[in-house]
């Protein structure tokens, strides 16, 4: 009954978001089918097409959604709520993934999973190329913080370091965030630091 009054209460545009969110994050897009969405969120075939023009439209919302909810509140928040200092915010990137790749039902970055699983000029990895474009512009703005040279090319590195541990926890090594933040020590001790900063 709480869970019909709920759907009344949410629009069927949110419902189907929120469903192929949770699907779409746990399987990825590919796998999963329109029926699917209709069936876990509720909605008619009708309202579907009302709200998104397609599957791929809607894929697209997802990661959008993702990027507010996994990006800004979660990781980008989380980081500046642990340290105020560029070069530790940078650091607790793998303390805050820790527990995340400890989770049972652990599911891995979907704009990674997207970007791997769909073809190469599609508009659904055109969106997750941009998802990750805004995750390096956070790291560059810290490497400018933090006095590094060339903060693109930092944030670059840093951003296949945090990459690569996803993908590894993904394989099942859970210590994945903590060696990590290891290597990820390495490169912060050894890049180079603007002299003016």
């Amino acid at each position: 009954m709480a869970k019909q009054a709920t759907q009344s209460i949410k629009s069927a545009r949110e419902r189907l978001l929120d469903a192929a969110y949770d699907l779409f994050t746990q399987h990825g897009v590919r796998k999963i089918g329109i029926d699917t969405i209709l069936d876990r969120s509720g909605c008619a075939k009708a309202s579907l097409y009302r709200s998104f023009d397609s599957k791929v439209d809607l894929a697209v919302a997802v990661l959008d959604k993702r990027e507010q909810i996994w990006t800004r509140n979660w990781l980008e928040n989380e980081i500046k709520r642990r340290h105020a200092d560029p070069c530790e915010q940078l650091l607790a990137i793998f303390d805050v993934f820790d527990p995340w790749f400890r989770k049972r039902d652990f599911e891995g970055c979907s704009f990674i999973n997207v970007l791997l699983e769909s073809e190469k000029q599609s508009p659904v990895r055109k969106a997750a190329t941009l998802h990750l474009k805004k995750i390096r512009a956070i790291l560059h703005d810290l490497a400018v913080e933090a006095g590094m040279e060339d903060p693109d090319q930092f944030a670059q590195a840093w951003h296949m370091l945090m990459k690569g541990s996803i993908v590894t926890a993904g394989e099942g090594n859970r210590n994945a965030a903590r060696e990590g933040k290891r290597a990820a020590q390495l490169i912060l001790d050894g890049w180079p630091r603007r002299t003016d900063a």
